[in-house]
């Protein structure tokens, strides 16, 4: 039977389990997991800092592997006929049902109602429905893509990519805009890239800690500040010697930290463009320091602020044509990547909690 690590509830270290071989539906498959994510949405899966989650569960919502074993046909958005051996990525949002009234009228599918969520919505009981295990179980009506890149290259981007692509969308960065990112983390980093990808003429970045910094500078920020080294008077200073005194165009939060969402108003010029897209899970309240002043702060700047949730499969298959083309992939081939097996899976939760890494990745083929 497969190995998977499974999170046996909130605030466990993971275990080892196996996990039995499901017997395929017709026009499903059984995918061997190359390469799977570790990224900040486990840590609060392991945290228990997610609703609805249905523990236990095999964490991984990101993954490449090859199809090792196809019932019936699996179709790609192309109509091209998937086979054994076939390197491949899937949407990890399933079920999204096309019915209803987010899906058809709102056309916002990632507030579809009836979405599950590989590793995440997805528990045990459901079988090899996560990244970190040997295998996954390609459930019918799953969006596969065929992946053209090395396994490393394209988890470097991993699920940051098609939510930093989702951000910029609607930020609508402009030619020739100055924009600041706050957060240097996997979804900051690519991010950066987007934002010049999509017309910017400069990316400033605040993060920490240095490392990630300086893998910030690497994919092509043009100058970057350490949020631990300087307070928000200070920072706030920092954006405005680098934008003439007016403040960043557009500003993308993507720290996960609450008070990040105001500063990023403080940060953006007036008449700007704000996106939130770091604030994946509730932290139990805004904290005092988080309070804003919706005249000085919003109104009066008449600024666009605007929540980011996620990614669709536009932003999904769109991040996977970037990141097969080699001139494009360039940014993320240079990022540093830390291997772990399911051995060390809390090793590496752990890692990524404390931002000791740039980017964990689980290796299930590896004791």
């Amino acid at each position: 039977m497969p190995i998977a690590a499974v999170i046996p509830t909130p605030h466990a270290p993971v275990e080892l389990r196996e996990v039995p071989s499901p017997e395929l539906e017709p026009n499903s498959a059984l995918l061997d997991v190359e390469l799977s994510e570790v990224c900040g949405t486990d840590v609060y899966l392991q945290q228990g800092r997610l609703r609805g989650v249905p523990y236990p569960l095999i964490p991984g919502h990101v993954s490449v592997g090859r199809l090792s074993k196809i019932k019936g046909e699996l179709r790609d958005v192309e109509g091209r006929l998937f086979n054994e051996g076939d390197r491949v990525t899937f949407l990890d949002v399933h079920r999204t049902c096309n019915a209803c009234w987010y899906c058809l009228v709102a056309k916002a599918t990632t507030r579809c109602p009836h979405r599950k969520v590989y590793g995440i919505t997805y528990g045990l009981d459901d079988g090899l429905c996560g990244g970190w295990a040997e295998q996954i179980y390609i459930k019918p009506g799953t969006h596969c893509i065929r992946v053209d890149a090395e396994p490393e290259t394209f988890m470097a981007g991993g699920c940051a990519l098609p939510t930093a692509l989702h951000a910029v969308e609607r930020a609508e960065v402009k030619l020739g805009d100055t924009v600041l990112v706050l957060g240097s983390g996997p979804v900051g980093l690519s991010t950066i890239i987007m934002a010049l990808m999509g017309g910017a003429l400069r990316v400033l970045c605040i993060g920490a800690p240095e490392h990630r910094l300086n893998a910030a500078l690497g994919v092509g920020a043009a100058e970057v500040l350490n949020v631990e080294t300087h307070d928000e008077e200070q920072r706030l200073e920092w954006v405005r010697a680098q934008t003439s005194g007016r403040g960043a165009d557009v500003t993308i939060e993507a720290t996960g930290s609450p008070v990040a969402v105001v500063q990023a108003m403080r940060f953006t010029r007036e008449a700007g463009r704000v996106v939130i897209v770091g604030q994946y899970t509730d932290h139990g309240g805004l904290p005092a320091e988080a309070a804003f002043n919706p005249h000085l702060d919003l109104n009066q700047k008449h600024l666009d602020v605007r929540g980011c949730w996620g990614s669709d499969f536009s932003h999904f298959y769109r991040g996977v044509q970037i990141i097969s083309d080699n001139a494009r992939a360039e940014p993320w081939a240079r990022m540093k990547l830390t291997r772990y097996d399911l051995v060390n899976a809390n090793d590496a939760l752990a890692d990524v909690s404390s931002g000791r890494v740039l980017k964990a990745l689980i290796d299930p083929q590896v004791y």
